[in-house]
Parts: structure tokens; C-alpha cells; sequence
């Protein structure tokens, strides 16, 4: 079990004879690095939301509203976005957060050799500062997905000069405006933020000091929390929700996923894309109709999640009906196997997150595949690694997922668009990539959905990402702590969450 140790500042303020309050949050596993325009992981993002203030948030019921930017307006021509940001604003190095530094993070974003946030921001041609807290978004063509994509960590603002002074390095020693500043970090370990005196909302922040656990484990996870060693954990697994809720020190929340779960197929991402597997979709077909979908979420989370096969769950208003969740057919899968030239069956190496959740998954998943003829090799690794390994193609199918966005090009363009952001497969399809454009240049919402129902038809047939399940986020946490809203994004935000003794 972790052992925990008190941080820098708590033994600081211990010193002085005044108690520290750190909150203690266990997270599933470790964040990648910690600069939002080269991350990815989703445990990333939760510490972002305590470091990194962004220009707008949402709502618990997804509406988008102001943080760093305080008031925009889109042209009626779609082409530009006027934007007023918040004065009085620093950042944890002492600079200023102004209309020129929003101006150099969209540059940073659009022209780092390492950042992932490109294909987010692609629709911007460039911005025009029009005084020291108002500023243009310039656009391409119109973009209806600007806002909710800087709702997130294309929106995230960091110090421009500490950016300009580290580099690509910038996540070893992040500096953002948001409520805590970054104080150490061990791999592995945890991630220690300091509260920001000069923080703008800082009469919300409640606490002297928050660490990030990385625990794997979820029994160990839930022992902590019941020890009294954290006071919260996200992604409480769905077979301990009964003990926890029977805990009357604990209290759970939860509030539905907008993201999904699946296995991800290299397809075309360098040497490891050229095997059967990347070279022929019917064995891609196989997989998915040797999965029981339902039988998924009953056997590994307690019937608490929803199945899904797409990028959006069955009850989105931008789910493709055309094609619902096909029943288990495992003779069809064998006859595409036997098509493909496969009749004997065939192996498939899938990695796997080393944590409890994923695992029980692949154990589940390689079983229903056997049955067709598909012998799956689970591979397990560390989240950052396997991440770090899917973006370099070093793998051949990857069990991976994505936390969801407002937006649904959030869910889909960057993954399967050419030359997208985070395409780990390597996919790419032209109609695919006019579909999903086009589907950012409308305003109107039917029309977009007919976009996105077009790349849907191709997407089912290709079949480079097989989708099995939509999760909801389950957060247990101390019943001591108070004032804290689930959200659909799985985000922990700490403006007006105490702890009392």
C-alpha cells in the first residue's frame, strides 16, 4: 500500500505551529507529461483543472462559460471570434496574463514541433490583439467547435515566458494561472500543487496545498480512502461501488462519461500497421462481432456502464441509429476470418494499462475473442508508456479510451482525420477527413450530424477503433468534504470544496 508523506509546504506551515490542509486524490494512474499542448492522459487533465485555468468552462450541464476570457462574440459570418479576457490576472511566475499572452498560446499550440493541440486549433489563421484584454480570433473558415475546444487544453493558458525559456521542457516544471502552482513531482509517485495566493478567485480555493496519488490498484485505492490516508479517488471501480456507498464515512458521486472505451487497431501508424490486422478491416469485423457488448458491462462493471459501438453513446443526439450495437455473432466472425484467409484462427497482441479495470476488461475481451478464433497476447504497461507507444506505432491493437468532450469533433476528428492530433492508428480515409471538416464549417445542427453519420457509415465498415462500452465517472471521496459537483468531463474542480475537521 502507498505510504504517504507530508509536502514541502505542509512542513513549512507545521514549523510556524499552523496546520496545512492538503487534499489528498488518488488517481487510477500516473500523468504524462504536464504541459497541455503535449499531453494526453486523462488523469492529466485532472490535475490541469487545480494548475491550469482555461479561457472558458462548462457547466455540469455543458454549457460554456467564462473563466479566463470573460465575453466573446462570433461574427455573423462565422469567420471571426471577438474575445475579452480577465484583467488583474497572473501567472504563478508573477507575469501577466493579457490579450497578447492568449495570442502567443494559440501560437504555441499551432507551431510547437511536439504539440498535439494542432488539428484543435487548425481553423485559426491567426489572431489580432486589438488592446490589452480584447483580442480576434481569426478564422480559416467557420468553425463551430472553436469554443468547446478551448474549454479544454487548447484553451489551457500558460506563462508565455516560461514556455519561451523551457521549451519542449515546459512540462517538467509547468507555470499556468489557475488556483495551485506546481511544487514537485515524482514519477510514479505524486504530483504536489501549492496554493496560489494571488490567484484571482482564490477566496473559493479552500486548501493550502492538493496531491495527486497515482495508485493503480483499486482495492488499495478504496483502502486508502477508507483509512483515512486520501481524501478522494476518481473512477471508483463499479464492483467496490456497493462497499463504498455501505461506508457511511464515504460518500459517492457520479455523473455520466461523454467519452468511451474500446481497442484501437495500428493501421497505418509505420512498420507495426503492416500485418493482417492493419491490412485487412475483415479481421477488424471479426473482433467487433466477437464481442457481447452487454455481456461486458455486466460481467466487469456491474451493469454501471452504458455499451456502446461508436465514438458518441446510444444516447447522444449525435449517435448514428443507422447502426446500432450489433448483437454477438460469432459464426460471422469465424466466416470473416475464414474470408481473410485466416480459417484456423489467428493471434492478435493487444497492450493494456496496468491498472485492475482494463485488465479485468482484456481478460474478458480475450476470452469472447478465443471463441472466434482470435487468440489475443494482453500486454500490460504503464499508462504514459503505452501511450508513448501508441503515438510511436509501436504497437498492433491497443486497449485505450477518451474522457469525452462537449463538442463531438472532440470525440472523433483528431482520431481519425489524416494527419490527426492524437490518429495513434494511422487511419486515413478522404471522405472520412471532408465528412468531419465540413462538420466544423456548420452551424446548423442537422447538418452536422449528416456529416458525422457520413463518417460513421465508413468508420463502422473500416472499423480502425472497435468501441465497447461507455463509462460514467464514479468518485468516492471523504464524507467530511463538501461543496464538490460532479461533472460529465470527470474533471475534479476545487472552487468552493472544503474539508472540515
Amino acid at each position: 500500500m502507498k505510504t504517504l508523506t507530508l509536502t514541502t509546504a505542509a512542513l513549512a506551515l507545521l514549523a510556524t505551529g499552523v496546520m496545512a490542509q492538503d487534499l489528498r486524490i488518488a488517481l487510477q494512474s500516473d500523468a504524462d507529461i504536464l504541459d497541455p499542448d503535449q499531453s494526453r492522459t486523462f488523469v492529466g487533465r485532472i490535475v490541469y483543472a487545480s494548475m491550469c485555468d482555461k479561457l472558458v468552462d462548462i457547466t455540469p450541464d455543458l454549457e460554456i462559460i467564462p473563466q479566463l476570457a470573460t465575453a466573446w462574440t462570433v461574427a455573423e459570418d462565422g469567420m471571426s471570434i471577438d474575445m475579452t479576457v480577465r484583467e488583474g490576472v497572473v501567472f504563478h511566475d508573477g507575469t501577466a496574463f493579457n490579450a497578447q499572452a492568449v495570442a502567443d498560446n494559440i501560437e504555441r499550440s499551432q507551431t510547437l514541433e511536439e504539440s498535439r493541440r494542432k488539428s484543435e486549433l487548425s481553423s485559426i489563421s491567426s489572431v489580432e490583439v486589438t488592446g490589452d484584454y480584447t483580442l480576434t480570433l481569426n478564422l480559416k473558415a467557420p468553425d463551430a467547435t472553436v469554443m468547446a475546444q478551448l474549454a479544454d487544453r487548447a484553451g489551457m493558458m500558460i506563462s508565455p515566458a516560461a514556455a519561451a525559456e523551457k521549451g519542449a521542457d515546459f512540462g517538467l516544471a509547468p507555470v499556468c494561472s489557475g488556483p495551485f502552482s506546481f511544487s514537485e513531482r515524482v514519477a510514479q509517485d505524486r504530483i504536489v500543487l501549492t496554493k496560489f495566493a494571488d490567484y484571482w478567485n482564490a477566496d473559493q480555493i479552500n486548501f493550502d496545498s492538493v496531491t495527486f496519488l497515482p495508485i493503480p490498484d483499486t482495492t488499495v485505492r478504496l483502502a486508502n480512502l477508507q483509512s483515512g490516508d486520501i481524501h478522494m479517488l476518481e473512477r471508483l471501480a463499479p464492483t467496490d461501488l456497493a462497499q463504498a456507498e455501505a461506508d457511511a464515512g464515504i460518500t459517492v458521486v457520479s455523473a455520466v462519461s461523454l467519452g468511451y472505451q474500446g481497442v484501437t487497431f495500428n493501421v497505418g501508424n509505420g512498420e507495426k500497421s503492416d500485418t493482417p490486422w492493419g491490412n485487412d478491416k475483415r479481421l477488424r469485423q471479426a473482433f467487433s462481432y466477437a464481442m457481447d457488448r452487454e455481456a461486458i458491462n455486466q460481467v466487469v462493471f456491474e451493469g454501471a456502464y452504458a455499451p456502446g459501438n461508436q465514438s458518441f453513446p446510444p444516447t447522444s443526439p449525435w449517435y448514428n441509429a443507422e447502426f446500432p450495437i450489433e448483437a454477438r455473432d460469432v459464426e460471422k466472425a469465424k466466416a470473416l476470418l475464414a474470408e481473410a484467409g485466416f480459417p484456423d484462427g489467428i493471434d492478435l497482441t493487444v497492450q493494456v494499462p496496468n491498472t485492475t479495470i482494463p485488465l479485468q476488461l482484456m481478460q474478458v475481451v480475450q476470452a469472447m475473442a478465443a471463441e472466434a478464433g482470435i487468440r489475443v497476447e494482453i500486454v500490460s504497461k504503464e499508462f504514459a508508456t503505452l501511450l508513448s507507444d501508441q503515438s510511436a506505432g509501436d504497437y498492433q491493437a491497443s486497449q485505450i479510451g477518451w474522457s469525452g468532450r462537449v463538442d463531438p469533433d472532440g470525440n472523433i476528428h483528431q482520431f481519425v482525420t489524416t494527419d490527426g492530433g492524437i490518429n495513434d492508428s494511422g487511419f486515413s480515409h478522404p471522405a472520412v477527413d471532408e465528412a468531419l471538416n465540413a462538420a466544423r464549417s456548420q452551424a446548423d445542427t442537422a447538418a452536422r450530424k449528416a456529416q458525422y453519420d457520413a463518417a460513421r457509415a465508413i468508420l463502422i465498415d473500416e472499423a480502425p477503433l472497435v468501441y465497447l462500452y461507455h463509462q460514467s465517472w464514479i468518485t468516492a471521496m471523504d464524507a467530511k468534504l463538501t461543496g464538490y459537483t460532479p461533472y460529465p468531463d470527470g474533471m475534479i474542480r476545487l472552487e468552493g470544496v472544503s474539508l472540515s475537521e
